[in-house]
């Protein structure tokens, strides 16, 4: 069997959090074949090196949390949207990103609106039990539905930093049922949250 798996600001890095958890698990599971996907912290994180991998780690990618974005992520010139997507493109974009920051901003449903939802459960049950899965499935299905744009058409990088992707975000921190502290949300968080996704 082979086994994503993804860390942040831990494992394979010899400073990380979890690295002595995460030696345990591969060192534990060394039947499966593992694929390590790291995101570092930092930069003194990185210059201290990795600790020593087991034989069952069959590849490790490594992407940094930290800095600017990566030159090869910025905008072609001249082109007609930050993304440079056609309008099919920009379409799906909207409507898988529309999906997913939805789900993120929307007040946990099985909270029963103690403190943190910002008006009632709506009649199509976001407060049932099965209010959570239909959040999950929509978190899922944006996401999903991202990664297979990104997969087809690249461009992802700069379709998260344009203005469609700040007014997506702005009108799913604006909608009835979201978090109070969404709901509280400035340009400049907005703008801050669009430069986390796309990092």
């Amino acid at each position: 069997m082979r086994i994503a798996l993804l860390t942040e600001g831990g494992y394979p890095y010899a400073r990380g959090e979890s690295v002595v958890w995460c030696d345990r698990l591969l060192r534990g599971l060394e039947g499966h074949e593992f694929e390590v996907y790291a995101l570092s912290r930092s930069a003194r994180q990185e210059d201290a090196g990795w600790c020593e991998l087991p034989r069952n780690v069959e590849l490790v990618r490594t992407a940094p949390l930290w800095g600017g974005a990566p030159v090869d992520t910025a905008p072609a010139p001249g082109s007609a949207t930050a993304a440079g997507y056609g309008r099919r493109e920009r379409r799906r974009f909207a409507e898988h990103f529309t999906e997913l920051a939805g789900a993120v901003c929307a007040a946990d449903p099985d909270d029963g609106g103690v403190g943190r939802r910002a008006r009632t459960p709506d009649a199509e049950g976001a407060s049932s039990p099965s209010g959570a899965l239909l959040l999950a499935d929509r978190f899922a299905a944006g996401l999903y539905g991202l990664a297979e744009l990104a997969r087809e058409h690249g461009g992802l990088p700069a379709a998260l930093r344009s203005e469609q992707a700040v007014r997506i975000l702005e009108s799913a921190c604006r909608a009835p049922g979201a978090l109070r502290a969404a709901q509280a949300a400035q340009v400049p968080d907005l703008l801050a949250v669009a430069e986390r996704l796309e990092r």
